[in-house]
């Protein structure tokens, strides 16, 4: 079971992750890929990872843009799995050619 972050842990460790913002017990970041086939292979690959991690992000796609949600339900807020994924989600997109909303 992965620990619940303090407020500093995650504000620390969101300096290393361009483009995420916390929103209470969650982070979330959009994408902006180039064309819509290439969104939803991101979120094909993001799926994959996530399937292996055992750990789940609310996905949203609207045409070419691609939303992330992440925290961990069962722990009631943020924990280093979030971290790990959106780095992950971050790594992923930038490899597909999709930029940031931020």
């Amino acid at each position: 079971m992965a620990r619940r972050l303090t407020d500093e842990e995650i504000e620390r460790q969101l300096g290393d992750l361009s483009g995420w913002t916390r929103e209470g017990d969650s982070i979330h970041a959009s994408f902006e890929a180039p064309d819509f086939l290439a969104g939803v292979a991101l979120v094909q690959e993001v799926a994959a990872a996530a399937e292996a991690m055992d750990h789940h992000p609310d996905i949203d796609i609207r045409w070419r843009t691609v939303t992330f949600t992440l925290s961990t339900h069962s722990e009631g807020g943020l924990t280093q799995l979030d971290v790990e994924l959106a780095h992950q989600i971050s790594q992923e997109a930038a490899r597909r050619g999709a930029r940031s909303t931020a």
